[in-house]
């Protein structure tokens, strides 16, 4: 069974005639009428009855005519879907993450940019912010999200919203420090950040503005972790302001000034400056901002 002799099979249905049909298609009649031949050999069932003014439907054509004709809609369908396709950007964008993906709107984002380029494959890599910054720079990567001062001329960003940073407490040290000065908060134990999470610049700054110098408590290197040894009353720390609030809730940590913001950093989305017209970024840009209700075109103009 062919597409081309179910579109002859409708339209005999619907002409009531082999000659008409035959005109409308563009084809012999005895062409038609092979066509008709073929599929009721196939089906095992007559298609049409003949009579001196033309043909008419049997009975098992014409429980056979609606689904023929669902099929035809269907490629004419596929065959338009296709068509369109023909035009769409195709290719592989590779995208730097941090921390926790919520937080970027990743997943409404990526969604939005599947279903407006199909062709595109989206590959994500997991890091963060320093070594998201390098890869841009180094076009390892396509952009990424980054939290901090971007240092870098050549290096464009779209400002995605301010992260505040609250300083959270173990309860056990939570009667001492709950609303402590910054120099009763320097000399508590905090916990070390390595230099391969994207907190550790940010509490530096942080300390470097309060003018304390802590005394560090090993060296983490994830969210997750920190929030785990802070329940244990290992140390103090700051945490990301709704993840501070979220585990305070349940008491789980005490929040110094009841989530007072001790510090806040730019999270934006970065890409090599060199880009700036790449219809691959472009497209980037556009859903990104979208997904957080921001101006795009205003976000152009300030890079």
């Amino acid at each position: 069974m062919e597409i081309y002799q179910l579109r002859t099979f409708v339209t005999v249905a619907q002409q009531g005639h082999l000659t008409q049909a035959a005109e409308l298609l563009h084809l012999s009649q005895p062409a038609v009428t092979a066509q008709i031949k073929a599929l009721e050999e196939e089906f095992g069932v007559s298609l049409f009855e003949r009579y001196s003014g033309g043909v008419q439907l049997t009975e098992a054509g014409k429980l056979i005519l609606p689904e023929a004709e669902q099929i035809l809609g269907q490629a004419r369908s596929l065959l338009y879907r296709a068509k369109a396709l023909q035009n769409q950007p195709k290719g592989k964008v590779r995208i730097g993450t941090i921390g926790v993906p919520a937080r970027l709107k990743l997943g409404p984002w990526l969604s939005l940019l599947r279903q407006n380029y199909p062709l595109l494959t989206v590959q994500t890599t997991h890091g963060i912010s320093v070594s998201i910054l390098n890869d841009v720079r180094k076009k390892i990567l396509d952009g990424g999200f980054y939290l901090g001062r971007n240092p870098y001329q050549n290096v464009s960003t779209v400002p995605l919203r301010e992260i505040g940073f609250c300083v959270a407490l173990p309860p056990a040290m939570a009667a001492d420090l709950i609303n402590a000065d910054w120099k009763t908060l320097g000399a508590a134990p905090w916990l070390g950040l390595s230099q391969y999470t994207s907190l550790a610049d940010i509490s530096q700054e942080l300390w470097r503005s309060q003018n304390i110098a802590p005394k560090l408590v090993g060296e983490f290197d994830e969210e997750a972790t920190l929030l785990e040894l802070i329940k244990s009353g290992m140390g103090i720390a700051i945490l990301a302001e709704r993840t501070a609030h979220r585990y305070a809730a349940d008491g789980s940590i005490v929040l110094w000034r009841n989530g007072e913001v001790a510090i806040s950093a730019l999270l934006q989305f970065i890409y090599s400056s060199d880009r700036e017209h790449d219809p691959m970024l472009a497209m980037l840009t556009k859903t990104l901002c979208e997904i957080w209700d921001l101006d795009a075109e205003l976000m152009a103009q300030a890079n």
